[in-house]
């Protein structure tokens, strides 16, 4: 994490218009609680009310550390609680923090939301995965580049941790969007929010609504990797999700 946020801090030091929003998983942290307590699928009862707070616990938790490691490195990074403004109908966000976020980046903070529990009207509770968020946010903000940093260099032609013969695909299409089923699954950890496959039909959906964003998937273990996708993305290691097969 430290790492990580020092190439943040490198790519905001070197590109000072930089306007960016860090987004992160709640990873073993939240999943776990939201996986145990079925909070994606509703809140109806008292114990399902109090997994969802726990769930929220632990999301704020591990955001707090993250923004204490950006903060160490320099960068003016401001936690924000989503779920404070978020709101869904049935699993569909129909509101969220877009006006404290922008507010954030005019003043020149590096805003740091995450996937949340979700007060939902249909639902009762649910949670929103930090890429429905970013989607809900992108219709104000008009981002023109997203990177989503995780575990593995991109998509694979099958699993690579599983595969040693693996092939990373270095750009996918709508188009190739039938190849999806054969080439992503679940995550490899608890993910209530749907796993790989799911992060990639929600990033399309997202393009489809703006075909000008570039969306990057890469490894975030990958040392340096991050610094390049921020800086220099034709050097960084990935998969790059666009609306034109031709570019």
């Amino acid at each position: 994490m430290e790492r990580l946020a020092q190439e943040i801090a490198d790519a905001c030091r070197t590109q000072p218009d930089l306007r960016l929003v860090v987004g992160h998983g709640s990873g073993s942290f939240g999943h776990v609680f939201g996986q145990r307590y079925g909070t994606r699928d509703g809140v109806r009862t008292p114990e399902q009310w109090f997994g969802f707070a726990a769930t929220a616990d632990a999301a704020a938790r591990l955001n707090r550390i993250l923004v204490a490691a950006l903060l160490h490195a320099g960068i003016p990074a401001w936690g924000i609680q989503p779920s404070v403004e978020l709101r869904a109908c049935d699993g569909h966000v129909i509101a969220g923090p877009t006006d404290t976020v922008h507010c954030a980046l005019d003043v020149g903070l590096v805003p740091v939301v995450y996937g949340d529990v979700v007060l939902d009207t249909v639902r009762g509770g649910s949670i929103a995965s930090t890429e429905e968020i970013f989607a809900w946010l992108a219709r104000t903000l008009q981002p023109t580049r997203l990177i989503l940093a995780g575990e593995v260099d991109g998509i694979f032609t099958a699993d690579p941790q599983l595969n040693p013969g693996a092939r990373l695909i270095e750009k996918l299409t709508p188009e190739d969007v039938a190849l999806l089923d054969t080439v992503l699954g679940q995550s490899h950890g608890v993910d209530v929010t749907g796993g790989m496959k799911a992060k990639v039909e929600e990033t399309f959906s997202l393009i489809a609504s703006h075909p000008h964003l570039e969306v990057l998937i890469c490894s975030g273990l990958r040392a340096g990797n991050l610094l390049a996708a921020l800086t220099t993305p034709a050097a960084a290691t990935g998969t790059t999700l666009h609306a034109d097969r031709r570019a």
